[in-house]
């Protein structure tokens, strides 16, 4: 049998093995548009089946691009920058030219300045050692910014291919389906997910007679919250609409309570106000830092709430990590869950999140 490519994952279709990627009854084979097994599921019941790759399979899949020529399409999640970033992607791409896409635009309150999100973005990629072409600002779900994007994209390629690439859940194939469907009207040409992890190899998608745009897999950063979270949870977490913030004023020793996934204390420092950027049926709940862990104790599951039951029994220990903020206008930042700002600065506030989820302090977004 020659090859063929699932259209939803890019696995290669193969008859065989129910458990390795790519399975297909043979029936499948008769069909127009063939789709393995696990996309099939994930395409009518919204199920994922694991297959056995590992994290570094997918890195040294993206490292295959460094020996082509092609612009590199990098989508980022705004609304979880920290989380969706990809480290070292110059390594990874080689000379390839990088645009810097920040998807997910509409979760972001709509008073917020597109030229300055386009500023910090450009800062924070400088940061991580990536210099980038140019930055575009879009929500693949609303189709907003698509058009520009697509020009650009003519643009900077040159004739050549284009490769995009992005984290788990980052919103590539919801992305890549929006550019398809302006271009050539076809809907849905790959499968799209709330779930990290569903495209599995390169997926081919012809530009022109000489060129493809190529959907990558989407490189899995355990550090995100979505590893840790139920699939209920994980739809209670992840915005789907405009984040509408909520302002706190707290004084020292009093704790912020997020769900129960994550933990702000307030350790010292003035009066100060703290503005919360979650999802928002993200239940927030304040206490005396002296009742905290009681709380916690008591109430997981509960009061605090997201986890879920399926959720506390994936949800390793909280894990504390203290920050001195000195400067005004900074964010704690839960990866993959949301951040904090403040405002003010000269706090000191101890952040808690799972242990293997990452907990960071960067410029203000907003």
């Amino acid at each position: 049998m020659s090859e063929i490519i699932c259209q939803g994952c890019g696995a290669e279709i193969q008859t065989t093995n129910p458990k390795q990627a790519g399975f297909a009854p043979q029936s499948a084979l008769e069909k127009d548009d063939i789709i393995c097994k696990r996309c099939f599921r994930l395409k009518h019941y919204n199920e994922v089946q694991d297959v056995p790759y590992q994290d570094d399979d997918f890195l040294e899949m993206l490292n295959q691009i460094s020996k082509t020529k092609g612009l590199i399409v990098q989508l980022v999640d705004i609304f979880d920058f920290n989380g969706s970033f990809i480290p070292g992607l110059k390594r990874l791409t080689g000379q390839n030219p990088i645009i810097l896409v920040g998807n997910k635009m509409d979760v972001l309150p709509k008073s917020v300045n597109h030229n300055k999100v386009k500023q910090w973005l450009r800062n924070e990629a400088k940061e991580n050692g990536l210099d980038v072409e140019a930055i575009y600002l879009i929500s693949a779900e609303k189709q907003q910014g698509i058009e520009d994007l697509s020009k650009a994209i003519d643009r900077y390629r040159e004739h050549g291919d284009v490769y995009v690439v992005g984290t788990t859940n980052v919103g590539k194939s919801t992305f890549i389906n929006a550019l398809i469907n302006r271009t050539s009207g076809v809907k849905n040409a790959i499968t799209t997910s709330y779930f990290p992890g569903t495209t599995l190899g390169f997926i081919d998608i012809p530009l022109d007679a000489q060129s493809s745009l190529f959907d990558t897999p989407g490189v899995i950063h355990r550090h995100q919250m979505a590893h840790y979270v139920s699939d209920q949870d994980l739809k209670v977490i992840t915005p789907t609409k405009e984040v509408k913030p909520k302002v706190y004023q707290l004084n020292a020793q009093q704790t912020l309570y997020f769900g129960g996934l994550a933990r702000l204390d307030f350790e010292s420092g003035d009066r100060s106000s703290f503005i919360c950027y979650l999802a928002n049926d993200m239940l927030i709940h304040r206490t005396k830092l002296e009742n905290a862990d009681e709380l916690y104790k008591n109430h997981l599951g509960e009061l605090l709430s997201p986890p879920d039951q399926e959720t506390i029994k994936l949800l390793p220990p909280l894990k504390g990590t203290t920050f001195k903020v000195d400067r005004p206008k900074m964010d704690i930042v839960f990866s993959g869950l949301g951040w904090i700002t403040i405002p003010d600065g000269d706090v000191t506030v101890t952040a808690y999140a799972p242990e293997g989820v990452r907990v960071s302090l960067r410029s203000s977004l907003i």
